[in-house]
């Protein structure tokens, strides 16, 4: 098994960076790994670190196409997207692969012409827009017995039919990690909780009706954080209003890290359908 390289769009279409005969084959990457940039005031003859930020990194490589027209096709995709990810699956010892992601911006490519062996090569660069991320997504489709949904993100799994759920999870990130929450109408008042060594850390209340066929999206990542109503014909409304949230609550619910942590779903009337994403976050894999 070898390591596979993807560029992503946001409808999740991929573009293989594995493939020399119909996209490109990536060689020679730079830039997976990490590191910080630090600033020291000198007292006496000590240096005391005053700032450390993780560097922002680039993702540089060699992109070996086999026609012309596949070039094209690469400039076709990135400019036809409105966001890239990049995508990194690594296989472990142990014949397992996880897939991390990493929210890029493409900066440059090269174009030379074709060597001798018929293939031309060419610098790419990706500018890195967030730390490495996985994608744990469960969901949620039967009828509860109650009035409150918990789950487990350790293993990739699916709910079964149980009156009642009581699962951990424990974020092995090296940060906080962000979610993704979409709930299914008819709901009534919902509410997501966070409980933290079986405590309530935080809350978050929207006083709204979901009607059938319309959604309640909730998202946390950073800089896209967002609390919406999908409408059934698919047009989306902001729930930031004083009238469907109180706004001197924190609402935006990220899991800690190396914490016993449980996330709960709840209604006024009963929860039937409802998918949330976990975003671990890793600044090197």
């Amino acid at each position: 098994m070898v390591r596979e390289f993807n560029l992503i769009n946001e409808k999740g279409q991929k573009f293989s960076l594995m493939d020399i005969y119909n996209a490109f084959l990536l060689t020679e990457p730079q830039g997976l790994g990490y590191g910080y940039t630090t600033e020291y005031q000198q007292l006496g003859n000590t240096f005391v670190e005053n700032l450390r930020n993780i560097q922002q990194g680039q993702i540089i490589g060699t992109a070996n196409f086999l026609e012309y027209d596949n070039y094209k096709t690469f400039v076709d995709f990135v400019e036809g997207a409105e966001s890239l990810r990049f995508g990194y699956k690594i296989p472990y010892r142990d014949g397992s692969t996880k897939e991390y992601f990493k929210d890029v911006s493409f900066q440059n490519i090269t174009k030379t012409q074709k060597q001798v062996n018929g293939i031309f090569s060419e610098t790419v660069t990706f500018d890195c827009l967030s730390l490495w991320y996985e994608e744990n997504t469960v969901i949620y489709s039967i009828t509860p017995q109650t009035n409150e949904i918990r789950w487990d993100f350790m293993w990739d799994s699916r709910f079964t039919d149980y009156d009642t759920r009581n699962l951990q999870y424990i974020n092995q990130g090296h940060t906080d990690a962000p979610i993704l929450v979409q709930m299914d109408g008819h709901l009534v008042n919902p509410k997501i909780e966070l409980y933290i060594d079986g405590e309530l850390y935080q809350s978050v209340g929207i006083k709204v009706e979901i009607q059938e066929y319309e959604k309640l999206l909730y998202g946390t990542k950073e800089h896209d954080f967002y609390l919406m109503k999908q409408k059934t014909d698919g047009t989306l409304e902001s729930l930031f209003g004083t009238d469907y949230i109180d706004p001197a609550n924190d609402n935006v619910i990220r899991i800690p890290k190396n914490r016993s942590c449980e996330l709960r779903l709840t209604a006024d009337n009963e929860v039937l359908n409802a998918q949330v994403t976990v975003l671990p976050q890793y600044k090197s894999v």
